[in-house]
């Protein structure tokens, strides 16, 4: 049994030693994707993939080694990072519930409101420093280069990514050709031509900065709730294992009384005195 136990948790560590490889790839390609700027939410998800590893590698060390103190410490840190994972999980679920695009008549791509997300959202991407290094990011990407060469007739047929519709072009419903002065969406007026300003400053562009953070987080959260079930079940073998583990230091095999000395009641000494003498008289 406990050869059995302690083989099956090293195994199961071992498998989610490398499991935590998707989970920092993940976190990786949302840093270094150059359609996704976004980096609020990869970052505690690279901190999870990693504290994974590690843990995973005490896992199988203790395991596999019969070394007790390991695994306790690993059980406990395991503890924590269900919890962890799972709060990060519905915190992400929760911050990424409202959004999604408004369709826009004729046209195939849909285009994006800033008051339709999260107001945890919304103040993080008005973060002016935060916007400043997203801005940067969405400029050096060339997302909106690809829209140079459409034609009018590209812009009725072709569909856009939530960062291109938000940051490439003006608000569909701007009209530049009005005699009369009009009220208009503001982003209408912030819209530039040139290269290195177009719709940067834009809501609908900051709008589309968070379509791409709820569309690639809701996808990273399946990955995560698969990784929460794993490590419950891991986590119920590894107590099992531990149990095993502290048996085996003692050298006594499972079911046998380890119990060599008992301390005497304090009538004991007084019976084993009153014992002697009658001996000695008899």
């Amino acid at each position: 049994m406990y050869r059995f136990s302690n083989t099956v948790i090293g195994f199961l560590n071992l498998f989610t030693l490398l499991a935590s490889i998707p989970i920092i790839g993940g976190g990786l390609w949302m840093a270094r994707s150059s359609t996704t700027c976004e980096g609020f939410l990869q970052t505690p998800l690279l901190v999870v993939g990693f504290v994974v590893l590690i843990i995973s590698l005490a896992g199988f060390i203790g395991a596999c080694f019969h070394v007790a103190w390991a695994l306790w410490v690993y059980l406990v840190v395991m503890l924590l990072l269900i919890a962890t994972l799972m709060g990060l999980t519905i915190f992400g679920f929760v911050v990424t519930s409202q959004g999604g695009g408004v369709e826009v008549p004729g046209r195939v791509y849909k285009e994006y409101r800033l008051e339709d997300y999260s107001p945890w959202l919304r103040n993080r991407i008005k973060d002016p420093d935060y916007w400043r290094t997203i801005r940067s990011c969405i400029s050096g990407s060339k997302t909106c280069a690809k829209l140079a060469s459409w034609t009018p007739l590209d812009y009725l047929e072709k569909d856009m990514s939530p960062i291109q519709s938000g940051c490439c072009k003006p608000p569909t419903s701007c009209n530049y050709n009005m005699a009369t002065a009009v009220p208009q969406d503001p982003d209408c007026y912030r819209w530039n031509n040139a290269p290195t300003l177009l719709c940067y400053e834009c809501d609908s562009c900051k709008a589309g900065v968070l379509e791409d953070v709820r569309r690639d987080w809701r996808k990273l959260s399946v990955l995560n709730i698969v990784m929460v079930v794993l490590l419950i079940g891991i986590y119920s073998t590894g107590c099992c294992a531990f149990q095993n583990t502290r048996r085996a230091e003692t050298d006594y095999p499972y079911g046998e009384n380890r119990m060599t000395k008992v301390r005497p009641r304090w009538d004991y000494y007084w019976w084993r005195w009153w014992q002697d003498k009658r001996e000695q008289l008899y």
